[in-house]
């Protein structure tokens, strides 16, 4: 299998994409430019991350397809999408391992605001 890993200790859960080189670099690209189009903000918690984006149709696909293959190759997070106070927010949470991974990967996409680019 062709995985890019993170980290694994003792008894914890692997933390690993398995997405592959090419599928994980293209999956960061959709995530910045999702963040860049539409992300309103981001907060790292203990248990992993908050980002928000705008509340529309196509930012909500986006989101929802995106989170669906982050579900799939790094099941060790739980992804979780919903509305709040006329947003969309992203909710990761995963254990102690995991958290620290989950900072990492969405350090270096910070969200951009409107651009008035439509997604699509």
């Amino acid at each position: 299998m062709d995985s890019a890993w993170i980290t694994s200790r003792g008894n914890a859960p692997d933390i690993a994409c398995d997405l592959g080189a090419g599928g994980a670099a293209a999956q960061a690209a959709r995530w910045a430019r999702l963040g860049q189009e539409a992300g309103l903000g981001q907060a790292e918690t203990a248990a992993g991350l908050e980002i928000r984006f705008r509340d529309e149709a196509a930012v909500e696909r986006e989101l929802r397809e995106l989170a669906s293959v982050e579900s799939r190759c790094c099941a060790w997070a739980r992804w979780e999408v919903d509305r709040t106070n006329g947003e969309l927010v992203l909710r990761v949470t995963s254990a102690p391992e995991g958290a620290a991974a989950l900072h990492a990967m969405f350090r270096d996409i910070p969200p951009g605001g409107v651009s008035g680019v439509p997604l699509g």
